[in-house]
């Protein structure tokens, strides 16, 4: 982690892997698990325990396009500094929704035309790459803004690319008591699959932190990255 922040991953997932109600965009867990019985009583835990997650605040455009950024009202400025990684899911009106909300707010994007070029925020700084990197940005998140510590919270592909660059540092899971399904349904971690023993190294091995069992059979679960 030498050189860059140290990185969490946060999320809340099923028992079964999975960072979603299904396949379907139009679907997703904030939206849906407050309206299921059995989930929605201990859901309220999740939240609680985000507020204590770190200042920075790693996303996707995606995700948040999808959670109606570009056409929300905007909100009220918080303390936590937003990244968000998005070449063609936010518009001008999402990139100030940001501006407003965040104490500072970053875009990593490798689109030269991304509407963000367009808003003049103090607090927005854009990263543009010819080529992603995650590594790159996560080096200057911390040399150029003071980024020490962040919480990645995006979507499973792009925590596939965090896993197999080898850029986590912490697992901070809560797992809700349901099972989902779905082959097509996101899990915790997607993108490629090992299909060969000399990619072992790929893998995230984890040692064990801490259990915490919550109310209404929900379940904390904590591991460092160690490999």
């Amino acid at each position: 982690m030498e050189g860059r922040p140290i990185t969490t991953l946060f999320m809340l997932m099923s028992v079964d892997g999975k960072i979603s109600p299904g396949a379907s965009d139009d679907l997703d867990v904030d939206k849906d698990f407050p309206n299921i019985t059995g989930l929605k009583e201990g859901l309220p835990q999740y939240y609680e325990i985000e507020q204590t997650t770190d200042l920075w605040s790693f996303n996707t455009g995606r995700v948040q396009a999808k959670m109606g950024v570009n056409e929300k009202s905007m909100p009220e400025k918080t303390p936590v500094s937003f990244v968000l990684l998005d070449n063609n899911h936010l518009t001008e009106h999402g990139v100030k929704y940001f501006c407003t909300k965040s104490k500072e707010f970053v875009l990593i994007t490798t689109n030269k035309n991304h509407p963000a070029f367009d808003v003049s925020e103090e607090n927005l700084h854009i990263i543009y790459q010819d080529t992603l990197s995650l590594e790159d940005a996560l080096i200057e998140l911390k040399e150029k803004y003071g980024c020490e510590q962040i919480t990645i919270q995006s979507g499973g592909t792009v925590n596939g690319m965090f896993l197999r660059q080898k850029l986590f540092d912490y697992v901070d899971i809560v797992v809700a008591p349901v099972l989902i399904g779905g082959k097509e349904t996101s899990t915790l971690i997607d993108g490629s699959s090992i299909v060969k023993e000399d990619e072992f190294d790929k893998l995230g091995v984890l040692s064990f932190i801490g259990c915490d069992v919550l109310k209404n059979s929900y379940i904390r679960l904590r591991y460092k990255v160690v490999s």
